[in-house]
């Protein structure tokens, strides 16, 4: 039986985040996310959620209160500039996850943008685990979209395969733009971390 796109998304991230460890929701949208990485996690596990629009805090905030969450950190801020909240620069991250495209019933002119989103892909890349997972979900049927996906798309299949497993997954009999998945995998055997300056 195939998944379904967030699903799978899910299905992913839960097969290699373990308990305790520190994740990133790069794009915390409603919340729904951050809540399903809050749960994985477990109460002495940290999620750090990011997002730009007020609405998308208040909403995720309220959802994290809802169900009395306390593992969470939403914070008001680009994904790009994520390392500034890290505890330490030295920590690993267990994994992230990102929605790309605009927040659902909201203003649609509010998108993400390809050059914030792989500047944030590089820099979790950097900090994530051996053997973790960024999982992108794309949607690109709004305007900006195509133009994010390609730009995105074209970064990943340039990374290293030596270093990287990268994985498309995407339903190709559906019409109107339907969302597709990229996952990046950190390979774990002679992997070591280097220092880099942001």
């Amino acid at each position: 039986m195939l998944h379904g796109i967030l699903h799978y998304a899910h299905y992913l991230l839960e097969s290699t985040i373990e308990k305790n460890e520190t994740v990133i929701d790069a794009t915390c949208g409603n919340g729904q996310d951050t809540l399903f990485l809050s749960n994985v996690v477990g109460k002495n596990g940290r999620v750090l959620a990011f997002d730009i629009q007020e609405q998308a805090i208040q909403t995720t905030r309220q959802l994290m209160q809802e169900n009395q969450k306390q593992n969470v950190s939403i914070i008001h801020d680009s994904h790009e500039h994520l390392e500034k909240y890290l505890p330490t620069k030295e920590m690993l991250v267990g994994g992230a996850v990102f929605n790309l495209g605009y927040l659902p019933r909201s203003d649609k002119t509010i998108i993400t943008n390809a050059n914030s989103t792989i500047m944030a892909i590089n820099k979790i890349l950097h900090f994530l685990k051996p053997n973790g997972l960024i999982v992108i979900v794309v949607y690109y049927g709004h305007e900006g979209g195509h133009e994010e996906k390609e730009a995105v798309l074209k970064h990943v299949m340039q990374l290293s395969q030596r270093s990287y497993h990268v994985l498309q997954y995407r339903f190709i009999n559906q019409r109107n733009n339907p969302p597709f998945i990229i996952a990046i995998e950190k390979k774990g055997n002679g992997f070591t971390k280097r220092k880099l300056s942001f």
